[in-house]
């Protein structure tokens, strides 16, 4: 069979732009064993952008900052998007949570229909059978209004707005124990947030919603929804990777 080419802005940051490779590969390995395909099994094409964050993380606004603020940012990765486009690829993913935020202002002038991370991550909370989220992700993820909005439109209930010394503490958490991969203090700080934020620990769903968050539980990277600690997670990344393959092997419409 045929499948879709994916397109795949990385390098934001690097260590979850190898894991969207690998999670890609391995579910469709997955798939293609369970029918009977012999091997080498097959992988979706596809081609990788990668931009160099220490460029596109000085290019960031606030959320509620014009569109001029935000113009070097959207730039950056509507070029890249681009350039996938001219590249032949059926349809894009950005691994990387945050630029999701604008991702209105990053389509604008494309034709290569790009895959929402917020979109796949509310709907993975909504069948985890959640009725609250609490979302963590980086200061520009977290200050957003984006997440709340495609939560509320599935009946699910999300957090409100964390103070600025808790969305504070969680970006240095990020920029520290998750530059390079997940570290073992960096998974403590990350569940220390989360019995610090969350009540409700039977009703609410914590959304890793920063690709480098879910490398804190490697032997959950597979899964879009988890139990682990004592707490129920969406895994962004997988939710993300799940409905690529699908569109690249035809499971779903774009």
């Amino acid at each position: 069979m045929k499948m879709k080419k994916i397109g795949i802005v990385g390098g934001v940051g690097w260590p979850s732009t190898l894991d969207y490779y690998r999670q890609i590969c391995l579910a469709a390995n997955t798939h293609f064993k369970a029918k009977g395909t012999k091997t080498p099994y097959p992988t979706p094409p596809m081609t990788i952008e990668s931009l160099v964050m220490h460029e596109t993380r000085g290019f960031r606004a606030q959320p509620g900052d014009s569109d001029d603020a935000w113009a070097k940012y959207d730039g950056a990765f509507r070029g890249a998007l681009l350039r996938l486009q001219e590249a032949g690829c059926d349809f894009g993913i950005i691994a990387n949570n945050t630029s999701h935020t604008r991702l209105h202002a990053i389509r604008q002038g494309l034709t290569l229909p790009v895959v929402s991370i917020l979109e796949e991550t509310a709907s993975a909370a909504s069948a985890s059978g959640a009725t609250k989220a609490l979302v963590l992700g980086t200061e520009v993820t977290m200050r957003a209004d984006d997440y709340a909005e495609v939560l509320r439109d599935r009946g699910i209930a999300p957090n409100t707005r964390l103070s600025d010394g808790t969305i504070d503490k969680l970006q240095a958490l990020i920029d520290q124990e998750f530059d390079q991969g997940a570290t073992d203090r960096g998974r403590r700080g990350l569940l220390d947030l989360c019995s610090a934020c969350v009540v409700d620990r039977e009703s609410t769903v914590v959304l890793l919603a920063c690709t480098e968050l879910p490398l804190a539980f490697p032997a959950h990277g597979h899964a879009a929804s988890f139990r682990s600690d004592g707490f129920r997670f969406i895994n962004t990344t997988a939710a993300h990777v799940q409905a690529a393959l699908q569109i690249s092997l035809g499971l779903r419409p774009l």
